[in-house]
This record gives structure tokens, sequence and C-alpha cells, in this order.
């Protein structure tokens, strides 16, 4: 392995560039560790600070973690998001089996708290209004791949089972619909991208510097009410989310316009 000194591109990117092809070719397996920082640097005869910017930047991508103590690891879970928060619901508003088995949720913390901005808005009152709030964390081969919420009116989950720290042993809104008394109809997603909060990086496992997607899922009943306001953030690099959907077919034309013919 080596670099280009003359290249335009700087040597921690043409670093950067070959490790990621060899993570790419399976050189080194999901979970593996890497050569140390002093290693990599004598194999491409650079400085140790440049191979530390290598470092940091496949870090950023999602392709490396660094342990403290341990070393620096190929961070292989990458998580597809197929139709966003759809698959909550599962098919035929059943639970997504496939997703179960793949990903585990560990139920960090159930209470009351204030609504945050965006939650507040999504309900319709001011901000800091005391909620029910269930925080969760999604792991897949014991890797933090998303943090989330799940917040309730008062007035529909205080003292009930929402308000409890358990598990259901079925999809969390179809608890909600029970206590409630509340049918999930309809649903809007919320995409958008930002850096982390101190906390979500730390329970995720990336940089500070790491973008993250946010996903704000308002569930609303028959009346267009909002049942419950979910939050969920995933970093960025390791995250797709894919759509499929049908493309219409074109509609003829009722009353087509003939326009102008020239004679």
């Amino acid at each position: 392995m080596s670099i280009n000194p003359g290249a335009a591109e700087f040597p921690h990117r043409q670093i950067a560039a070959q490790l990621r092809e060899r993570i790419r070719r399976g050189d080194w397996a999901p979970g593996e560790r890497l050569p140390s920082i002093p290693a990599i640097a004598e194999m491409f005869g650079v400085a140790k600070q440049t191979v530390q910017r290598t470092v940091d930047q496949l870090r950023v991508e999602g392709l490396l973690i660094t342990k403290p103590g341990s070393g620096t690891y190929v961070r292989g879970t990458r998580r597809r998001l197929n139709r966003l928060s759809r698959g909550r619901y599962g098919v035929h508003r059943g639970y997504h089996a496939d997703l179960a088995a793949r990903y585990r949720q560990h139920l960090a913390d159930v209470g009351r708290a204030p609504a945050p901005p965006e939650v507040a808005d999504a309900f319709g009152v001011r901000d800091g209004t005391e909620l029910v709030v269930r925080r969760y964390v999604v792991r897949t081969d014991d890797v933090p791949v998303e943090v989330g919420a799940s917040w309730f009116r008062v007035d529909d989950a205080g003292g009930t089972s929402l308000e409890r720290r358990e598990a259901f042993g079925r999809p969390l809104y179809q608890e909600a619909e029970e206590v409630t008394g509340r049918r999930y109809v309809s649903a809007s997603d919320t995409i958008s991208a930002r850096q982390p909060s101190r906390e979500e990086a730390e329970i995720l496992q990336i940089r500070p510097d790491t973008p993250v997607l946010h996903l704000l899922h308002v569930a609303f009943d028959e009346r267009h009410k909002p049942v419950e306001v979910a939050q969920a953030t995933w970093p960025g690099p390791m995250t797709t989310l894919t759509e499929e959907y049908r493309i219409p077919a074109p509609t003829p034309d009722p009353d087509p316009d003939p326009g102008l013919a020239l004679g």
C-alpha cells in the first residue's frame, strides 16, 4: 500500500480510499480490529497524525468504530430502513417479524418529561408541557443503531401500562390503541439531517461531528388528532432509507384540446 505524494488528493484521503476498498473486499471483516495507527503509518510511510485523520474520516463515514483502550474496529452494521416507519405497523397491522429477528429494542426509561419543541408542536401544546415518554435504544449484534422515544398525552397514558417500565410482547401502537381506545388511522413522517446531541453521540457510539438522520413520526386517529408522537435518530453514514412505490399509468384526457389546425 502506498500513496502518491504528487497527487492533488491529500494523503489521508488517499489512505482512506485504500482502507475503504480493503474493507469492501472483506480483507477486514465486521468486528475485526485494524492494525494500530503506528503500524498503518509505517505501511504508508506517513506520520501518525496523517493516519489519525484517516481514521477520523472513516469513523465519520460509519465504517470504523474506536473502542478506548482496545483499538479501531470495522463497524459492519448498516441498517436499511425500508418504507421508513411504515415497517413498525407490519403487514396487515401485524408485527414485523423479520425486523424483530434482526433488531432488539431495549427500553431505557419510562416516565413523564417536558415536551421538546418538535413534539409539542406535533401535539399542538406549549413547549415544556408534561407528557408521558417511553425512551429506547435499538441494537443489532450488540451495536446501537437507533435511539428514540414515543410520547403520549398524560390524559391518554397517565397511570396506564404506557407509563410503566414493562415490555408488552406486541408492538407499542397495539398497546396504545387498547389503552387509549383510539385507533391509528394515518401517520406522517418527517426526516431531517442534523448533528447529534452529546447524549445521542455517546449512545450511538459515534463522533460528535457525525451527521445523524432524525425522524419525527406522528400517528393520528380517525379525527386526525395525534395519538402518539415518536422520534427516532440513526447514524447517518450507516443508515439507508428505501421507499418503493408504483408509478401510476397516465389517464386519458376526457376533453382533449386539439389545438390550432393550420390549413
